[in-house]
């Protein structure tokens, strides 16, 4: 699979989100202070990050910032993006289950190299909800995303 991974910081735990990713056999686009003379801010990386599973480019993305909120709002500006902020395991498999995310944020803060793991394990093994309400709920998403950009 192909992700695209970007955070506003060379923190320890995004160089590890890049390795752990790679270890796992995934091919990692890096954004953002990850890529050497690229813009940092946490809304120009997170949104390139985001663009490219938008466009199709990257299966999924992870975003990451200090508290990994600007960089969850600044994905779902983008349309066909559904970013979910995890902090945990539960939380990553309610994200990609019954919001079928597919994009990660994380908090470069609060999240340490085990919880980050285990947040990889729920989000890797969650599946997308059959459930009609759950899918009916992301349909409205994007309607809301066509919406947005046909005024």
């Amino acid at each position: 699979m192909r992700i695209s991974v970007s955070s506003d910081m060379d923190e320890p735990v995004a160089r590890f989100l890049v390795t752990e990713l790679r270890s796992r056999g995934h091919e990692v686009l890096t954004h953002g202070a990850l890529r050497p003379g690229e813009d940092a801010r946490w809304a120009i990386c997170s949104e390139a990050a985001a663009r490219e599973v938008a466009a199709g480019t990257s299966d999924e993305a992870v975003v990451c910032c200090w508290t990994g909120t600007g960089a969850s709002i600044a994905a779902n500006k983008v349309p066909g993006v559904r970013a979910a902020l995890c902090t945990d395991a539960h939380t990553a498999d309610g994200a990609r289950r019954w919001n079928n995310a597919n994009v990660l944020a994380l908090s470069l803060r609060l999240t340490s190299e085990p919880l980050l793991r285990e947040i990889l394990d729920a989000w890797f093994a969650a599946e997308a909800s059959d459930e009609a309400d759950d899918r009916e709920n992301v349909a409205h998403i994007g309607r809301l995303d066509r919406d947005r950009n046909d005024p």
